[in-house]
């Protein structure tokens, strides 16, 4: 059991490093071998199977609907200081998983599964008709990973209890590649196949609202940390996109997503790599990889001798972080070699020895970067035509390219070391520029008598002070990303929320 400072879900330390390379075969059919034609493709969004319930074991019992003292309870006792972040519960949650059809970053049909959070009870905020939140979750090493079993995982039970216990009808998906799904890799922040998997869950989840009793009241709302951040924000994008009235907006939120992605990558590569840096540079090339950019002829083009015969769909597996370490599968944290230069001062650590990508890939991607370069204008950042295939899918799936048309929160702390504030400060001016209704929220900020997130930030301010008497300066970096940022984030967006459902 630990407290609210130390909350930490497993987001932006996956990695998936999965390639087109693995596994293909090529050659035509044997002579004389009739194939019979392929059954169509299942149409995206339709179920695979119809939600079930499932149970959560709580005050002794297995219970298909959590009424609100029994959650309040539970919630406590699996992370004590959760309910000073999301309230005391004001609804009974039942819990249901939903599979549904979806495709892949190659556009290949499969399958994946959501969760989905049906409140339900007398008070006018839970017998009603309801809102519906899409939620994107953050990254996980696991492919058991699934936002349906709240026992096991912090990022479920935290959404349930800041949303669903809330009145809010959540529908949680696990992404293609996790939870059950058949397909074995993740497209990792590409943004078209992300956004493909969120919009076929929710058409699955609402064609389930009759049979699980969820009311949905018309309002949409769609929200995400770290990558779910990202994930988020392309979900909006490309129901804009889709246009024909299927979706609808009320408001968004991303919280700490990497949405100038091209700017991330060009720093990173710079000499100024982040935490999980070696788990998040595999994870953007294989999913390019997979969805046919060409980022590699073989994995050794990019990745050095000693992990490039093991890096292809290593993750989302079966290891943690430090397994994946100890067995010599990825670096702790040496992306690049001791002498590979230029290295910004107080990066160190990301450079040593049996590092992870080749100094002569590093060059190539610095020259492509001295030619072409982006963030020439704030107003038109990506206009930089780069040459180099990783720049080119980074710049491709960088979200400051669309205009949001719903209100939208975009929150963060400024001192991220996972996923940097410039992220949400660029995607804001970006945004606003263009006309569109962004609010900007530093939850690391000191609030003021009449600021409308007050509370939340002074929950992190107390909570970022007892993480340093209780465990020291060194905790506050190792949990700021996941466990000081995010559930006050996510507090802040349902007061977001809930005043955007008001107007």
């Amino acid at each position: 059991m630990r407290s609210i400072s130390s909350l930490a879900f497993t987001l932006g330390l996956g990695t998936l490093l999965a390639a087109c390379s693995g596994g293909t075969t090529t050659g035509g059919s044997p002579t004389g071998v009739t194939h019979p034609e392929p059954l169509p493709a299942p149409s995206r969004g339709s179920l695979v199977s119809q939600a079930a319930s499932v149970s959560v074991s709580a005050a002794g019992n297995s219970l298909a609907t959590l009424s609100p003292s029994v959650l309040a309870g539970f919630l406590e006792s699996e992370q004590t200081g959760t309910l000073a972040v999301a309230g005391q519960p004001q609804c009974s949650v039942s819990i249901y998983r939903v599979r549904y059809n979806t495709v892949g970053g190659a556009g290949e049909a499969t399958d994946a599964s959501a969760a989905i959070f049906v409140p339900s009870g007398g008070g006018n905020s839970c017998s009603n008709s309801r809102p519906v939140l899409l939620y994107a979750h953050g990254t996980s090493l696991q492919k058991s990973y699934d936002m349906a079993d709240i026992a096991n995982n912090t990022e479920a039970r935290l959404v349930a209890a800041v949303f669903a216990a809330q009145g809010f009808i959540v529908v949680a998906p696990n992404y293609a590649g996790y939870g059950g799904s058949s397909l074995g890799y993740h497209a990792y922040l590409d943004r078209v196949a992300q956004s493909a998997d969120m919009i076929d869950a929710l058409r699955a989840a609402r064609s389930s609202f009759a049979a699980i009793g969820a009311r949905d009241s018309g309002k949409l709302l769609v929200s995400g940390y770290s990558q779910g951040g990202y994930v988020a924000l392309a979900t909006q994008r490309a129901m804009q996109e889709q246009g024909g009235g299927e979706f609808a907006l009320t408001a968004a939120a991303g919280m700490s997503g990497p949405y100038a992605i091209s700017r991330f990558g060009d720093e990173l590569f710079g000499g100024a790599p982040r935490n999980g840096a070696t788990v998040i540079v595999p994870m953007i090339v294989n999913a390019g990889q997979h969805a046919g950019a060409g980022l590699y002829r073989t994995p050794a083009d990019i990745y050095e001798s000693q992990y490039a015969a093991g890096i292809v769909d290593l993750v989302p597996g079966t290891l943690g972080s430090s397994e994946l370490v100890s067995k010599g599968k990825l670096p702790a944290s040496a992306l690049f070699a001791a002498d590979s230069m230029p290295q910004a001062a107080g990066y160190t650590p990301y450079f040593g020895a049996n590092n992870l990508v080749r100094s002569d890939y590093r060059a190539a991607y610095l020259a492509d970067m001295a030619a072409h370069p982006c963030e020439q204008s704030a107003g038109v950042p990506l206009d930089c035509a780069p040459a180099h295939g990783l720049r080119k899918w980074l710049v491709k799936n960088d979200l400051r390219s669309y205009t949001p048309a719903a209100p939208t929160l975009l929150c963060g702390g400024h001192d991220d070391p996972t996923v940097p504030y410039f992220n949400t400060t660029s995607a804001s001016a970006y945004f606003r520029a263009r006309g569109s209704v962004v609010t900007e929220l530093d939850i690391d900020d000191t609030p003021s008598l009449n600021d409308p997130f007050r509370s939340a930030k002074a929950g992190f301010v107390a909570a970022r002070a007892l993480l340093r008497t209780v465990s020291g300066g060194d905790a506050i970096a190792t949990n700021y990303h996941a466990g000081l940022v995010a559930p006050f984030c996510m507090a802040a967006t349902r007061d977001y929320f809930q005043a955007a459902l008001a107007r």
